[in-house]
Formats: C-alpha cells, structure tokens, sequence
C-alpha cells in the first residue's frame, strides 16, 4: 500500500486539516501517515483556541515516518509560525522526501492574515523550492503576490508569477470569484483551466485541505501532475455534493462519498 503523509495541524470539529487530508487519503487507498504542527479547539462555527508545537516535535514525527516507511507523497496545511516552516523545510531536504504539495494556510475565510510577513516570507524562500505543486486559494495567491487577483485572466497571469518564486506547479483554487468555479494549474509550460459547476451549499469547511490531499493520495498512486489535480477536482466536487450539517455552523465535504472513488477508478496499488 503507497504511503501519503501530512504535515498539518489537528482540527477537533473533525472537518479540516488532519482529520479531512486522513478521510481523504483513506477514500484513495492510501496510508495515511501524519506530523501534527498545531492543535485547534474548533467546531463548526469557530476556531477557539489554538497552540502550536514546538519544532523539534514537528521533525521527530515526520523522522519517525521516514525512519520506517516509504513515504511516496506528502503535503503540508497549517504550518503555524516561521520556526516550523524552516523546520519543516529543513527534514523534508535533509529526507529527500519527493511529491511534495504545499496548501499555503495564510489567510483565514473571513480574509483575516494568519501569518506574520516573516512566516510569509519563509513559504517562499524555504518551502515553495521544494514543491511540486502549490495549491492557494484566491486571497492566498494575492498575498503572495502583493496585489489583488479579480478575474480568470488575473490567475493566469499570477500563476506565471507564482511559479517563477521556485516551485515546479501552481494551482490557484478560484472558489472566491462569482459563477462556476474556475482553477488554474499552470505546470512551467501550459496553462490548463479547470472548470465544475457550483454546489448551492454552505457546508464547505475544508475544502482546500481535501483539494490538496486528494493530490497527493493520487500523486502517490504514480498519478502525473495534471491528471491528479483534474481527479481530485472530480472527487472534491462529488464530496461537495454531498456535505452535511454535523453542527450549526459550515459543515465537512464528505470525505467518504457514496460512488466516489468507485466512479474516479481508485487506484489498486498494493
């Protein structure tokens, strides 16, 4: 069985971080393996509380992975601070860990920054480098970039700009903009538009953190780039489509869909 590992922080409402990137990589067949950078107190509604770990916690988790097992593909979500993105970045060089997709968490739903220019800066300077893909959002992608990004035609063009900081992909995920979500995956050469019809719901805590793990679990299937980014952009669509209400606020995708991997063709790599 391929191994997928995630770096990320614990969601306790169950619907984000390594709780989903877990459901996922189980929907694909996958093992999951994790490194846990922060915990949050959460629900539905809100974040309450949140504390992260130190460093050198972050890197004996993901050494005690590697010590024992062949990791195929890995993905980081919630990285907290500076100090653990530098550490992060350090094991994964030191490991020779390959597949790596970065969601960048740095900007909550409500457009609040999550990290400080520093913590910012290091994404770039550390850990884009090793990425073979990097997956943010809208607000994400206009952090990065210092400026805002309204239209399709303004993802293309950030893309370009994004790819140059030094991963080998980008996919900016254009959830936020009005109609039909569009993403744009631009791999160093083409520029690919990805387009599903948009589900009238409001349980879609998680998505982002799904998105990414969905390609990885099929990265580490032997999936190439652009067919597992265009797989999981089907499989999150059928998990949107059929998301619940655990509790008063926005609710999960469902990871576990009913059809979902059976009608993606999982693939039966043991």
């Amino acid at each position: 069985m391929k191994i997928a590992l995630s770096i990320a922080g614990s969601d306790s409402g169950g619907g984000a971080g390594i709780q989903a990137d877990l459901l996922t990589f189980a929907a694909h067949g996958v093992h999951g393996a994790t490194a846990i950078t922060a915990i949050t107190a959460q629900n539905t509604v809100a974040v309450t509380r949140w504390q992260a770990l130190e460093p050198a916690m972050v890197r004996a988790q993901i050494e005690a992975v590697a010590d024992d097992m062949d990791v195929s593909a890995l993905k980081t979500g919630m990285l907290a601070n500076r100090a653990i993105i530098e550490e992060v970045a350090r094991v994964i060089a030191e490991r020779g860990l390959k597949n790596l997709v970065v969601d960048p968490v740095m900007v909550a739903k409500s457009g609040d920054r999550l990290l400080d220019a520093e913590a910012e800066a290091a994404y770039v300077e550390r850990l884009f480098p090793l990425a073979v893909l990097i997956t943010p959002n809208l607000p994400e992608a206009a952090a990065l970039l210092s400026r805002p990004i309204q239209s399709v035609n303004d993802m293309k063009e950030a893309a370009r700009e994004l790819q140059r900081l030094g991963c080998r992909a980008v996919l900016i995920k254009g959830g936020h903009l009005e109609g039909d979500p569009t993403d744009i995956l631009f791999d160093g050469s083409t520029l690919h538009e990805l387009t599903t019809p948009r589900i009238d719901t409001k349980n879609t805590h998680g998505t982002g953190c799904t998105y990414s793990a969905a390609i990885t679990a099929r990265l580490a299937c032997g999936h190439d780039l652009e067919t597992s980014v265009r797989g999981a952009k089907q499989y999150l669509t059928l998990a949107i489509q059929e998301s619940y209400s655990p509790g008063r606020g926005h609710g999960p995708v469902r990871h576990l869909n009913s059809g979902a991997v059976a009608d993606l063709g999982r693939p039966r790599d043991r």
